[in-house]
């Protein structure tokens, strides 16, 4: 006598109509990650002190002993390299503030056409502020800051390496969206028990 179980379905087998996650993120250069390990690491320390200054900035309002005057110069430093050193990698991994408005339409050449002006827009903006930032080491590399003395050249630096790497990492995301198409995120309406599915 045959077994009951061999006319079930099987429980695990996944439904041939349900909607299944599609992955369409784009291979990363081993160099551009290296890179974005150092613009983490750079953005990190920049992070830590800026947290450090703080906490001394509110410890030195309730103690007995003389203000730092350097630590809310340097607070205000840290925080303009943290926003700049990694910008770059933000585009390249997809997790900085968008609207994908756009990516609801079916249309698949419209989205490639879409996220190339989008990604060629960013590239000229990392190339006009790779430029600025040029400009302000040289202008103001004769200036200092007052507390801490440090060279305003300096402060444009990092920025400036931000932006040439957002313009190299826009100018790869173009490729790459040219070549295997733009990063989507579909979101669809969830059924009643069950939860929404992604599509990236």
């Amino acid at each position: 006598m045959a077994s009951s179980d061999a006319t079930e379905p099987a429980r695990d087998a996944p439904d041939p109509g349900a909607p299944q996650a599609v992955s369409a993120t784009h291979p990363t250069p081993r160099w551009l990650d290296w890179l974005g390990r150092a613009e983490i690491f750079v953005g990190s320390v920049a992070l830590t002190v800026l947290t450090v200054m703080v906490l001394i900035q509110a410890a030195q309002r309730y103690g007995p002993w003389k203000g730092l005057p350097f630590t809310g110069e340097l607070a205000r430093f840290c925080l303009v390299w943290l926003t700049f050193s990694v910008i770059g990698v933000l585009l390249t991994r997809d997790e900085h503030i968008t609207l994908r408005l756009i990516d609801m339409v079916p249309n698949r050449r419209l989205l490639t056409v879409v996220h190339v002006f989008a990604l060629v827009t960013l590239a000229a903006i990392g190339v006009g502020g790779f430029i600025e930032g040029y400009n302000l080491m040289d202008v103001q590399a004769r200036l200092k800051s007052p507390s801490m003395e440090m060279p305003m050249s300096w402060l444009y630096a990092i920025p400036m390496v931000g932006f040439a790497s957002l313009t190299v990492r826009s100018l790869i995301a173009t490729f790459y969206t040219l070549r295997y198409g733009p990063k989507t995120a579909v979101l669809t309406e969830p059924e009643a028990g069950g939860e929404t599915v992604v599509f990236e």
